[in-house]
């Protein structure tokens, strides 16, 4: 089967003109080397109804049976942190992952990761508004100790209490 692909790429600076959308013709060259055919591509501004009314628009008009929004060869944003930590926290994607799970099954494609480099704390989060704000409230409690904890601090439980 060759699926019909659309591109969405969700960015307010590519919706204004103000930068090229490098991604979407990347992905476009990965889908087409695959054989696949791309059937529509786009650049909308991170707005809800804007991206809703598109997807509604490919999905319902059933020409698109893939839409490809995120989930890209182009994503090196976990190797490039990965390359940087000092120490990983394989935790922190488990604990993402598994609170995405929650109310998504997809999110056990999430790359989530999290480490240490010097002093900072360094979380990758989906890219996906949802899936951000899920992922982050999944770690949120854990980040203070953390912290505390790469300034040289002692062991406290999450509650506070020592």
């Amino acid at each position: 089967m060759t699926p019909a692909v659309a591109i969405l790429t969700v960015s307010d600076r590519c919706a204004r003109g103000e930068r090229a959308d490098a991604g979407g013709p990347a992905l476009r060259a990965a889908v087409e080397k695959r054989g696949w055919r791309v059937a529509s591509a786009r650049v909308v501004a991170d707005e809800e109804p804007a991206i809703s009314a598109v997807l509604k628009e490919w999905c319902d008009g059933g020409a698109v049976r893939l839409v490809l929004t995120g989930l890209s060869p182009r994503d090196v944003t976990p190797e490039a942190t990965r390359a940087v930590l000092d120490k990983e926290l394989p935790g922190f994607g488990e604990l993402m992952r598994r609170r995405g799970l929650e109310t998504t099954p997809t999110a056990a494609l999430s790359r989530s990761l999290a480490g240490s480099r010097g002093r900072s704390l360094i979380v990758n989060l989906p890219g996906s508004p949802k899936g951000a704000v899920e992922s982050f409230e999944a770690v949120a409690e854990l980040i203070p100790h953390a912290l505390a904890m790469l300034a040289g601090g002692d062991h406290v439980s999450v509650s506070g209490e020592g």
